[in-house]
């Protein structure tokens, strides 16, 4: 059944989708050309039909076609429009994906009313809004997605209300028929260890990331929401300007509720239990920006003790039993909270010195350490009661010390062994470091700060060489008290429990390192550790929590921070409400002039390819283009299942591209400066030279528009070939996304490699996915395209298939690409180009084939050539998404063509976020191993959606590529690497070393 609806199914949505509006972006004209399509024409009517529809409600029924019917909906969604999801079960086999749009809600009959089960999902995310200003997602749960259900990117303005994230974890899964019994679940006693009983719910580390997760996003209000079972993080804000989340529940999560890298941030009468840590307010490093300011308040943190089931990353090591913690984050009020019954501790207080070591946190623009910490009018109640043991097999193989963390605090708790406490601080804090210089940009101008001297960093700054502390201190380097430290008072803490430790972090650890011939196995244990550390008094903790009495210190405490406000939404205006039928009819029927486009119909989504007029022959994209447009190909290509591509640029009559290349021009990212108008095809093949075949699958097209405010933007229908009953070849618009068989077997041109295989499930992609690698931050609004880069575009013109021979687009003049479109008054602004005998300009930017040893420039098989030409097939199919303003900026992983290699390049990075997209896996990239590498892990995988990479435009391993890039972590990258040292290895005590 699953297989009938992606095959069948996604065929009839792209034709059903048309039917009832346009697709992405169909609504934004150009002014010229609405102007032609108003004027009187011999027998048009006077009489125009309306041209925008505003306020439409999509509504989706349980059932067999509630996939297609969902899609069809959320590719036309457009200010005012609602999607409605009835009440009942639904069994959904694709993503919900919300892309640039504004003012749109999606809700369904009530969180307990509407499922939307994501098991069988082909995306990794349940619910997905990128890009988007003004959405509410409101009344609905969804269950088991394989990554993430809600998520949250580059939204401004957006609403989670009474809605719940659920997995079935590690009991019967979630049906239909036992639905009702199953999505409230309590929280009794919760499994301290993995195989305890767990008579309410049994955690999973196969279960997805996030609950719900708004990133890189601003004005974000979660209210009366739920998750139940994330891997990583229930309720999960990271890397956003102002965000409420209030009211709300998360249990049986590895991390009940986080704020992570938050500027403004606010917790407010939530209730987190049974977890294995219940909130969290922290900051990452390497990753967008860094966060300062939140609030905690009215909360509840009770009961939670379930044990760490995450697979990896900084969650990992949380320890069981945690009400609160806080890891390097300044400012931050928690008053008028209740914790209680918490194993380990109700608030933990430390820093990444006690991880890293200190001055070894790799990223110098993170400060390590939480400061301005304002505890108070707190209740806590029995804490510290059981602490878990160290993980052995974590520390003992990838050296993560911070699992011992429970068993230091139990350890140097000398009036009452064995035990935490309330409240636990690491009590580690930086000196003066009068040697540091205050830190600059990539420009050599000093970043900006704040009006307490402490730099803003974001990611766009260059790592400093060391890390700038000097606004926490006085002209004597005197700490500035209390704002540089804490403030800890009136709170309500039971007598069964101490009330404060500090345990001086690794203190006292030294001894170990003396030992000979000693078992770590036996000593990095309860009994073993105590054994051992029987050193000095300055080992065990202190327990003055007077030491944080701030009127008794300083005569005064901490001030109150503010409440989060979130302003008023109003609408942009930039894009344009969906067209009416009438108004794509009239337009695409309009007759055109042999060898003349269809101008007009291009500010709508025609639903024949055809209807446009791009080329000679209406059957066969791989014919000559109309009105001068010029085929041409890249150094290196996103890979698309090995398939076959048919490249042209129509750029209109009297206007010119320009030129603008990376460094020099500024242009990093982005490709050539296409003018409005202009339109840019791809088609899709696949060629069997054994048959003297090629299938064509589809046709995409990139549409730079003009919107109702005036503003560019890029548009990306999609059109699907087949072949009608009496032989003719058409072209369909295909907004939802189709699924194809397709076989190909061919000698690839560069390497004489024969390539040969076949896939039932390759992919044409909904318009929304489409706009997801398409759209960054720094790129033009809409789908902007990605290929047309001058250093993808240096190189004679040579088709990629010898199918054509010399007919249609086989018979180009194959010389420099750049040159021919200067020659021919298509681009502006070229330099003047040194063409050497292959047809490369030699005296400018120029992207290697990936799979051509020595085409780099460098000796075939150097390093130096072996990492140029990894770098040119990351950049390709990778870097759209993988760079600080791409869809996947909040990873941190950046795969820019001009960064360095280093901790944002993957290097010894550990992942921002665990779940089964880590591969079980500490790190991106370790150097001279793969096999521990999580990226080789993810591009090898096509069938996982937790795992895949990319995720969109593959659905075979592309083999070759893999090779290169385990080739390149096995035998380039080695020690010498920036940030190599940060993978760990053996260095079990590297924060001691």
């Amino acid at each position: 059944m699953i297989q009938r609806l992606r095959t069948s199914g996604f065929a009839v949505l792209g034709i059903s989708a048309m039917l009832l509006l346009s697709g992405c972006f169909g609504g934004s004209g150009g002014s010229s050309g609405n102007d032609r399509a108003d004027a009187n024409r011999p027998g048009q009517e006077t009489e125009q039909p309306p041209r925008f529809s505003e306020g439409r409600v999509f509504r989706v029924e349980p059932g067999e076609q509630a996939t297609e019917e969902m899609v069809a909906a959320m590719i036309q969604l457009r200010p005012g429009d609602s999607l409605e999801f009835g009440c009942g079960y639904f069994d959904l086999y694709h993503g919900l994906l919300i892309q640039a749009t504004e003012d749109v809600e999606i809700r369904g009959c009530g969180k307990d009313e509407t499922v939307l089960n994501f098991r069988n999902s082909d995306n990794v995310t349940g619910l997905e809004a990128l890009n988007v200003r003004g959405i509410t997602v409101k009344d609905l749960t969804i269950l088991d997605s394989p990554g993430d259900a809600f998520k949250l990117k580059g939204v401004k303005w957006g609403t989670l209300l009474n809605v719940r994230a659920i997995w079935s974890g590690g009991g019967e899964p979630i049906t239909r028929a036992n639905v009702a019994s199953r999505l409230n679940v309590e929280c009794t006693s919760p499994p301290f260890n993995e195989g305890d009983p767990a008579p309410d719910y049994v955690p999973s580390a196969s279960s997805g990331r996030y609950g719900i997760y708004p990133v890189e996003s601003e004005n974000i209000l979660v209210d009366n929401s739920e998750s139940i079972g994330a891997s990583d993080a229930g309720i999960y804000v990271g890397q956003t300007n102002n965000a409420i989340i209030r009211n709300s529940r998360a249990a049986y999560n590895v991390m009940g509720f986080e704020i992570e890298n938050v500027q403004g941030g606010e917790y407010d009468s939530n209730l987190a239990e049974c977890n294995t840590g219940g909130f969290l307010i922290y900051d990452l490093e390497n990753i967008t920006q860094y966060g300062d300011t939140s609030v905690m308040l009215n909360n509840i943190s009770r009961n939670n003790n379930t044990y760490n089931f995450a697979p990896s990353g900084i969650v990992s090591a949380v320890p069981r039993g945690t009400g609160f913690i806080t890891l390097g984050y300044d400012n931050i009020e928690i008053y008028n909270n209740v914790f209680e019954d918490n194993s380990t501790a109700a608030i933990i207080y430390t820093s990444y010195e006690l991880i890293d070591g200190k001055g070894k946190t790799s990223d110098k623009k993170l400060d390590p350490y939480t400061e301005g910490l304002h505890i108070h009018n707190n209740v806590m109640k029995n804490s510290g009661y059981d602490l878990p043991p160290p993980n052995l097999e974590k520390v003992l193989g990838e050296g993560e010390v911070e699992t011992l963390l429970p068993t230091l605090i139990g350890i140097k708790n000398i009036r009452n062994p064995g035990k935490g406490a309330h409240i636990v601080w690491d009590g580690l804090l930086d000196d003066y470091d009068a040697d540091c210089p205050y830190p600059v940009d990539a420009n050599g101008q000093p970043v900006p700060k704040k009006a307490n001297g402490k730099p803003i960093h974001t990611n766009e700054h260059p790592n400093p060489s060391c890390l700038y502390n000097a606004y926490k201190f006085n002209d004597q380097g005197q700490r500035k008290l209390p704002e540089w430290g804490s403030c800890i008072y009136d709170n309500e803490m039971s007598p069964d429990s101490q009330n404060y430790i500090n345990f001086h972090g690794m203190r006292g650890l030294e001894l170990v390192l003396n030992l000979v011939d000693y078992d770590l196995g036996a000593i990095l244990s309860w009994q073993g550790l105590r054994d051992t550390l029987t050193g000095p008094l300055e080992f065990f903790a202190d327990t003055k929590l007077e030491d944080h009495d701030c009127q008794a210190r300083f005569g005064r405490t901490l001030a109150s921070l503010p409440r989060v406000t979130i302003p008023p939404f109003e609408r942009s205006g930039s894009v344009d409400p969906a067209p009416t039928q009438e108004y794509i009819n009239q337009l695409c029927e309009m007759p055109v002039k042999p060898g003349e486009i269809n101008r007009e119909a291009l500010t709508v989504d025609c639903p024949r390819l055809e209807q446009y007029n791009l080329f000679a022959n209406a059957q066969d994209p791989r014919s000559m283009p109309h009105e001068g447009g010029v085929p041409f190909v890249l150094n290196s290509n996103l890979f698309s299942d090995y398939a076959t591509k048919y490249r042209v640029a129509f750029i209109p009559p009297g206007t010119k591209a320009m030129y603008m290349d990376g460094q020099n021009g500024g242009n990093l990212n982005g490709t050539i400066h296409f003018p409005n108008g202009t339109v840019i095809a791809k088609t899709f093949a696949f060629t069997d030279e054994s048959k003297g075949t090629e299938e064509l699958v589809e046709t995409r097209l990139l549409i730079k528009r003009t919107s109702q405010s005036g503003k560019a933007i890029w548009s990306g229908p999609t059109y699907s070939w087949s072949t009608e009953a009496n032989g003719k070849k058409v072209a369909k618009l295909v907004p939802g996304g189709e699924t194809r068989s397709v076989s190909w077997h061919y000698q690839d041109q560069h390497t004489g490699k024969v390539l040969a295989g076949s896939t039932d499930s390759y992919s044409i992609p909904n318009q929304n996915q489409c706009i997801t690698c398409h759209s960054n931050d720094d790129l033009e609004a809409g789908a902007a395209p990605i290929g047309p880069k001058p250093r993808n575009l240096n190189r004679a013109y040579k088709p990629e298939s010898r199918f054509m021979g010399t007919e249609g687009q086989g018979g180009f003049p194959q010389v420099n690409q750049l040159k021919y479109w200067q020659d021919q008054g298509l681009l502006a602004n070229v330099p003047a180009l040194q063409i050497d005998g292959r047809g490369v300009a030699t005296n400018i930017e120029r992207l290697p084939h990936w799979s051509v040893p020595g085409d780099s420039g460098a000796t075939a098989g150097s390093r130096a050539d072996v990492e140029a030409r990894l770098r040119a097939y990351l950049e390709v199919n990778c870097q759209h998404c993988h760079n600080d303003k791409g869809a996947a900026s909040n990873t941190g992983y950046y795969l820019d063509h001009y960064r360095n290699i280093d901790a944002g390049y993957g290097i010894c990075k550990k992942p921002t976020a665990t779940g089964g997209g880590s591969c079980g896996r500490q790190h991106v990239v370790v150097p001279g191993d793969p096999d521990r590498s999580i990226v080789s892990c993810r591009m090898e995988d096509a069938s996982d959606p937790q795992r895949k990479m990319p995720p969109i435009a593959k659905s075979v391993s592309h083999t070759e590529a893999v090779e290169l890039l385990n080739h390149w972590i096995a035998n380039v990258v080695d020690s010498s690497y920036n940030n190599a040292e940060a993978c760990g290895g053996t260095g079990i005590f590297k924060s001691l070393n």
